[in-house]
């Protein structure tokens, strides 16, 4: 072998020599102790180095050991530790959540169908941007656990998904659709291996698919960078030096390695003497082979190349480029071109095919050599060997494999050309897709499978093998599993529900759904976890995809919960603009809140009320009317909540509630309504009936918070003074003179301010019993059927209003009775009876015999005082 320039013998040795203290070396004679020895600069390098690792790893072990050191601030390294991991947690979830607007404002700003993939590239760059952002956050706070290296990992899967997503379905709608497959024409017979495979990638769209697979894999690889790379432990350009070195000067080695080496240099002589190199060699040359491997995976074969170059292993470079496909271009040139172009590809590929499977198959090599040639030539077990524990790694393995049998029988099936043979086994591992995730299932590897079954790989399954559907009925039932509160598994994160909805979404657009209650499930559980967020532009967004029946019912769960009247007002704003039907919307949300029982929680409260207050429960209800009087259009639906509200408020003799519910109907409401249907006579049957019950109320109050001052009023008579004795002095009798002046002028004034009081309230309360159009809560007469209402809803108010009137009116009686009889108008007393048996109104038939004999008892009563004035009792004079 001739003498290289590179040659180690020419490398000048570096004197090493052990550190010593001064102290010693002042007392020691250096000359007479030399303990230096011959190095070479690789190996000082590559000491020097492992002394930097072990120093680093000692320094982190002791960082991280020590939980009781105390830092500058007085804090201990565990404090730091627990407060830089809740930083950490607090900036992800803070810079994660980003996404659910983020996602949003991509789908609005994208509203055309033919910008579909646009729209995913946009999720991608969205995704990529908050994953930037968090690994920076993460480099400034460095990691204090496992967990909070992989707080975010599931952001990184999810890139990865929309980037599969991207590539496969861009292919099938823009590509397949357009029946590319059909049009191909056949391959031409006798043509160049890169024609024929070109033309075979153009018309078999699955040939096609597995190769975008495996473009996605190779850009999704993560290379583990816990290996020291070849680059920062050799810097030279020729292969095998120490081997070299020690052949080449084996008298001259201080030091041996006592193992039997090669004789010769060439690249087979490892495995025809069956010695190995040089250990330092057989270092390098492993850790040479996985970096080489590590560009393969990557899809980065010219820079395995210019790997194997760099480290003087030019023949590495030459096998690695005996794959490509033969083409000569002089063929297609014309016959007069004086310059011949280079041929393309190898010549004998098939040759180095074989070769290639020989070496992956032998037991000879290392696992990383034969994975390399393994992925060359279609040789799956090799590769399976290696790439064992990931799901990723084995997918790219198996459709290496399928993608290079599919190439080869294309070749020899069109090729005028004769091939060696190759042997049973390569031909032997031709699957589909459906068995290579069948196996992937059952791996031995327990990572591998927890991958295959967990949601992210069953997504990424589905999407690779197109079968949507299956792949909705596995997102329905996550969910349905997570809202089963029995389950043992865990809930789905807002952050999947994004993920899953927005593949929904995107699927739905291509009209890729066959199941769209399936599809709307999904939908709708993602606006229930949006509900809990409270963004009503999120909301009300994600809510208008899902069909009227949903959306009234999301929706309206979302406005339960809302209480400040601004942020209803937004809520509303948001719907409108979403196209949401907001006026069924309103409705079902003042309908449900209205009809909602107390719990045990709510009757507690009720038990600590003072008299008069509402309780928080019953404001609940009343405050829900609001949502119906943003829309003048919805006056209609106002007074018919209110006035179902109101009912069951006076049936449980809550008055103060009552008032509540009339002084948040806006005034103008009657106005409102009439002005919708141009005049009174055109108002539909529900609102005819609606006004005049509403009105019916109003008298009903007037006349109770008349008698309640006037009760108030009555019972504030001025006290009289005390008058003074007949001995008391001047001054004494002029003060008592005065106090009785005083008492005689509020006495007249309170007696005044009573009669009118008196006649306001006995006018209110008569207005009761003297209502017009048939009296009190009855609905007028009209021909009309009430809409939108129905059957037994409606004999369920008739109901309500019977009862009403058999309650309220008898009350209103005897609070009549009582104020006529106090003011002395007996005869007015009597004359009740009358306003009761008339048959034009027929109020006794709201009584029953236990309140009729009471109101009777009471009109005997006034009868009586006729009788004491001597008058008849009916106050009449009498005539003897």
């Amino acid at each position: 072998m001739s003498q290289s320039p590179f040659s180690a013998s020419n490398r000048v040795p570096i004197q090493v020599k052990p550190q010593t203290p001064k102290t010693l070396l002042s007392q020691q004679n250096t000359s007479q102790n030399d303990l230096s020895i011959s190095l070479l600069p690789q190996e000082v390098s590559r000491i020097l180095g492992r002394q930097q690792r072990q120093l680093s790893h000692n320094e982190s072990s002791a960082f991280f050991d020590n939980f009781n050191l105390t830092v500058g601030d007085g804090m201990t390294v565990s404090d730091r530790s627990v407060l830089g991991e809740t930083q950490h947690m607090s900036s992800v979830k803070e810079k994660t959540d980003l996404l659910f607007p983020q996602f949003l404002e991509v789908l609005q700003g994208r509203n055309n169908d033919s910008e579909v993939f646009d729209t995913i590239q946009d999720l991608i760059q969205t995704c990529t941007g908050v994953a930037d952002e968090l690994q920076r956050t993460q480099l400034q706070l460095a990691p204090t656990s496992k967990g909070q290296i992989k707080s975010y990992m599931w952001l990184e899967q999810e890139i990865k998904t929309w980037k599969l997503l991207y590539a496969l379905y861009k292919d099938r709608v823009m590509i397949q659709a357009e029946g590319g497959d059909i049009d191909c024409e056949m391959p031409p017979l006798g043509g160049s291996e890169k024609e024929v495979i070109a033309q075979l990638y153009a018309c078999n769209s699955t040939l096609r698919e597995y190769q975008l697979i495996v473009d996605w894999l190779e850009a999704c690889y993560e290379r583990s960078d816990s290996q020291p790379q070849v680059g920062h432990i050799t810097n030279r350009a020729v292969g095998w030096e120490n081997t070299l070195f020690q052949l080449q000067n084996r008298r001259e080695v201080a030091f041996g390695t006592g193992v039997e080496i090669v004789k010769s240099l060439d690249p087979d002589a490892p495995i025809r003497e069956r010695r190995p190199l040089h250990a330092l060699d057989e270092e390098d040359n492993m850790r040479l082979s996985q970096s080489i491997f590590t560009e393969i995976r990557q899809g980065r074969i010219d820079e395995a190349m210019t790997l194997c170059k760099y480290s003087g292993q030019t023949w590495r470079a030459a096998i690695l480029e005996g794959w490509r496909l033969h083409e000569d271009p002089n063929y297609e040139t014309q016959v007069n071109a004086r310059e011949k172009l280079p041929i393309e590809g190898n010549p004998r590929r098939d040759i180095w095919k074989k070769c290639a499977w020989l070496m992956a198959d032998s037991k000879k090599f290392d696992e990383y050599t034969r994975a390399i040639a393994g992925a060359f030539c279609g040789h799956l077990e090799s590769l399976k060997a290696l790439l064992n524990g990931s799901w990723e790694d084995l997918l790219w393995a198996y459709l290496k494999v399928q993608i290079d049998i599919r190439v080869e029988s294309e070749i020899r099936a069109c090729c005028m050309k004769t091939y060696h043979q190759l042997t049973d086994g390569y031909w032997n591992s031709k699957m589909s897709l459906e068995q290579i995730f069948e196996e992937l299932a059952v791996s031995n590897d327990a990572a591998v499978r927890d991958y295959a079954y967990s949601k992210i790989g069953i997504i990424q399954k589905y999407l690779i093998l197109d079968n949507i559907g299956e792949l909705l009925q596995n997102m329905r039932r996550w969910i349905e599993e997570s809202d089963n509160v029995n389950a043992s598994k865990e809930n789905i994160s807002p952050h999947l529900l994004r993920f899953l909805t927005h593949i929904v979404l995107f699927m739905r657009q291509i009209g890729r759904v066959d199941k769209e209650e399936t599809a709307d499930s999904i939908v709708a559980a993602y606006v229930e976890s949006l509900i809990e967020r409270g963004d009503a532009q999120l909301v009300a967004f994600y809510t208008a995809a899902l069909p009227v029946k949903v959306q009234i019912l999301l929706y309206s769960k979302f406005l339960e919960q809302v209480k400040e009247s601004s942020a209803r007002y937004a809520a509303l704003t948001e719907a409108i603009n979403a196209g949401l039907d907001i006026e069924n919307i309103t409705r079902h949300t003042v309908n449900t809140i209205r009809q909602r029982m107390p719990g045990d929680v709510d009757e507690a409260k009720h038990g600590k009320l003072q008299v008069g207050e509402i309780s928080t429960f019953d404001q609940q209800k009343i405050s829900a009317l609001e949502w119906l009087t943003f829309l003048p259009t919805q006056r209609g639906d106002l007074l018919w909540q209110a006035n179902a509200m109101i009912r069951t408020f006076l049936g449980e003799n809550k008055l103060e509630c009552v008032r509540a519910v009339y002084e948040l109907v806006p005034s103008d409401s009657l106005s409102q309504i009439i002005n919708i249907f141009g005049t009174k006579d055109n108002l539909p049957c529900r609102e005819e009936c609606s006004v005049k019950e509403y009105l019916s109320y109003k008298v009903y109050l007037a006349a109770i918070d008349g008698f309640n001052d006037w009760s108030r009023l009555l019972h504030n008579r001025p006290k009289e003074p005390q008058l003074v004795t007949a001995g008391a002095n001047f001054t004494e009798r002029i003060a008592s003179e005065h106090k009785e002046q005083v008492y005689r002028a509020e006495l007249k004034r309170w007696e005044s301010n009573l009669e009118e009081q008196t006649k306001l309230t006995r006018d209110a309360l008569f207005n009761i019993l003297l209502f017009p159009e048939k009296g009190w809560l009855i609905d007028p007469d009209t021909l009309k059927d009430p809409a939108n209402i129905s059957e037994m809803d409606w004999d369920n108010r008739q109901i309500q209003l019977e009862k009403l009137r058999s309650i309220c009116i008898p009350e209103v009686v005897l609070l009549l009775h009582k104020v006529l009889h106090s003011s002395g108008d007996y005869q007015g007393c009597v004359k009740l009876s009358e306003e009761i048996a008339t048959e034009n109104r027929q109020l006794y038939k709201v009584y029953t015999k236990h309140k009729l004999a009471e109101l009777l008892s009471k009109i005997a009563e006034s009868s009586l005082e006729l009788l004491n004035k001597k008058l008849d009792p009916w106050g009449y004079t009498t005539t003897l």
